[in-house]
């Protein structure tokens, strides 16, 4: 295997054009620099540089060799950087943005035994429904909920999104439970403005379900209120009617259809270079709090309301 170091002074070499330069950034002589790069050839068995007494050019083989000790040495610096971030202290202000029912629901109960773990640090917590832009607004991170769409972005998947069709036992007592995705036709269904179309997966594939029902809103909120109420039946996701599913006060509805499955809560951040430690505490803290089974499903499992296939699929 080539020597590591040699690999550093050969990208070097390249990305500033020639040996001198190379010398000056590594605190080497062209000498130095040259005998590194024989040494390198001689390993490899190739020629990577064209060398003339004004410039220097890569070989074929240079150029596919250069491009990949590009991503070996950014890798190693990743993992040189991860080791000594651990020893940093989380500290400064650390600017979040959360959906507004999720973040009231599942981080602010939290956040108080997070900050005493973390003295150092003053937390600025932002409720919003919107897609915040992360970067010109200036959030260090911002959890997300649903399937994530190509990004610049860097992602950490925290917990599976299961979401269900249900109803309170009131409105199931006036309007018989239906059997069939057609059958939700006969009932009132309450969706907010962005969800009037319900993407499900069935025992057939995906399928879109266009809602209709007499309460129209833009709160998600308020069709939680209402599915309790005894208004209708709604697609609400386990994170916020868990316990409720639970105890009863909510039944589960055409259990063959749910969700889609890819969804999922995300933690975003800018850059994975140099990640700040405030930034990764915060994840590590959401990633060990919710777990591959979050909190919210386990009542689930034990009231034997919802079978283990539905809540670990």
């Amino acid at each position: 295997m080539a020597d590591i170091s040699h690999m550093a002074v050969f990208a070097s070499v390249v990305a500033s054009g020639g040996l001198t330069a190379a010398g000056r950034q590594l605190g080497m002589s062209p000498a130095v620099v040259s005998k590194r790069l024989r040494k390198l050839e001689d390993q490899l068995g190739t020629r990577l540089l064209h060398r003339t007494t004004r410039q220097i050019s890569l070989t074929e083989a240079g150029q596919g060799y250069y491009e990949r000790v590009v991503e070996i040495l950014a890798s190693i610096e990743e993992a040189e950087n991860f080791v000594s971030r651990r020893s940093e202290i989380a500290k400064g202000i650390l600017k979040i943005s959360a959906p507004t029912t999720f973040g009231r629901m599942h981080i602010a109960p939290h956040l108080h035994k997070f900050m005493q773990a973390n003295p150092e640090l003053t937390v600025n917590f932002d409720l919003t429904d919107r897609f915040v832009d992360i970067v010109g607004e200036g959030f260090d991170v911002a959890v997300r909920i649903g399937t994530l769409d190509d990004s610049s972005l860097v992602a950490r998947k925290l917990a599976t999104v299961r979401r269900t069709l249900c109803a309170s036992p009131e409105y199931l007592q006036k309007h018989p439970a239906p059997a069939t995705l057609q059958q939700l036709d006969d009932h009132d269904c309450i969706a907010t403005h962005n969800q009037s179309v319900w993407k499900l997966e069935g025992p057939d594939g995906p399928v879109d379900y266009r809602v209709t029902g007499e309460l129209q809103t833009n709160s998600s909120e308020v069709v939680r209120e209402a599915v309790l109420a005894g208004s209708g039946i709604a697609l609400r996701s386990t994170w916020d009617v868990g316990p409720e599913l639970a105890s009863g006060k909510l039944q589960l509805l055409l259990p063959q259809y749910t969700g889609n499955k890819r969804a999922a809560v995300y933690a975003l951040y800018p850059t994975r270079n140099f990640l700040p430690a405030k930034v990764r505490v915060f994840i590590e803290f959401l990633a060990e709090l919710y777990g591959p089974k979050p909190y919210w499903d386990q009542g689930l499992l034990e009231s034997g309301r919802l079978s283990r296939e539905f809540v670990s699929s």
